[in-house]
């Protein structure tokens, strides 16, 4: 990278505040950032999640794993390297969104527990939600329409998570799921009361 590049530029201030954002959209900003295998619920409960959070006015914006990949980051692999790039610049857009005013909600595998350490470090302390979809490989192989497990442990998949590649579980994550027994309703349930509970969003229960 060039020495002179980065010298030269400068951070701008915004005349629109980030506070000014939130307030005028009614409801605090932060990320949810969901981890797990692959085929351990996440995708399945963040869409959920984030239907249930429209329908009460909130407002968000999903980011999946698969969907990023084809567009931002279809120049990046699977090797540990790419997989690091990929999260870092996952977490760059996170923040710009949550400047934006916007729950952010991210739905991707992201193993290595530096990268997510990397990513909670760019927000303020309650604005990064770790969510741990917990998932045994055999609940993901049983789930796995596409056929990923079978083919990675083929060998027609290398630097497969779980199977070729490793998986480090969230030591400090907010919320931890038990997808292997929950159904993604109770789940997503679980995940908009946490919200409540941190004032992220308002409680219809609770007065103002």
């Amino acid at each position: 990278m060039s020495r002179e590049k980065t010298e030269n530029l400068f951070w701008h201030e915004h005349e629109v505040s980030a506070a000014d954002r939130r307030t005028l959209k009614g409801h605090e900003a932060a990320v949810l950032w969901f981890t797990g295998l692959s085929a351990s619920g996440k995708s399945t409960v963040a869409n959920i999640v984030d239907k249930k959070l429209y329908s009460k006015g909130t407002h968000t914006y999903l980011l999946d794993g698969d969907n990023i990949r084809q567009g931002l980051n279809s120049n990046l692999g699977f090797n540990p390297e790419d997989r690091t790039e990929n999260i870092r610049r996952i977490g760059e857009v996170s923040k710009l969104l949550v400047d934006a005013g916007l729950l952010t909600i991210t739905a991707f595998i992201s193993p290595f527990r530096k990268d997510r350490d990397m990513v909670r470090k760019l927000f303020p302390t309650g604005r990064f939600i770790e969510i741990f979809c917990d998932a045994s490989i055999a609940t993901c192989e049983e789930r796995d329409v596409k056929g990923l497990y079978k083919k990675a442990k083929a060998g027609e998949i290398p630097e497969f998570t779980g199977i070729s590649s490793p998986y480090e579980k969230p030591t400090n994550a907010e919320l931890i799921l038990n997808c292997n027994e929950e159904s993604p309703e109770t789940l997503s349930e679980k995940v908009i009361q946490l919200l409540e509970e941190r004032g992220l969003i308002k409680n219809p229960a609770k007065p103002d």
